[in-house]
């Protein structure tokens, strides 16, 4: 299974990377920004998209309000992956297509679960 990880902390691609390997994603593709992860889409199509929300360039709420304009990624299952605890943040993220929200730091028991439920894992 294929995910992308958008964000703008390399090393917290690499942990969540490192994530996604342990719970069985085999190919894992990363992006800096929502602007680079467009381009990553229009290449292969992931099954899960886990989604810093503050990148430079286009950030997360941007980068899933311009996926979701586009059918071909309607399969595509979004996690919102921050440190942003805000109630309006998880709404506005909810409401431009995330279909779920993950709290940092993260807990590879968290992804798993939410993964579950999202039907991805």
């Amino acid at each position: 299974m294929r995910v992308l990880i958008v964000d703008d902390s390399r090393s917290m691609r690499r942990i969540l990377g490192k994530m996604m390997s342990g719970l069985g994603y085999t190919e894992i593709d990363e992006a800096e920004h929502g602007a680079e992860a467009l381009e990553k889409l229009s290449v292969a199509v992931p099954e899960v998209a886990l989604v810093d929300w503050n990148m430079p360039v286009m950030g997360g709420l941007e980068f899933i309000s311009e996926m979701r304009q586009h059918r071909d990624y309607d399969r595509v299952k979004v996690m919102v992956v921050t440190s942003e605890t805000s109630p309006r943040i998880v709404y506005e993220a909810l409401k431009a297509g995330a279909d779920e929200y993950a709290m940092k730091p993260l807990d590879p028991a968290v992804i798993s679960d939410k993964l579950q439920i999202l039907g991805v894992g």
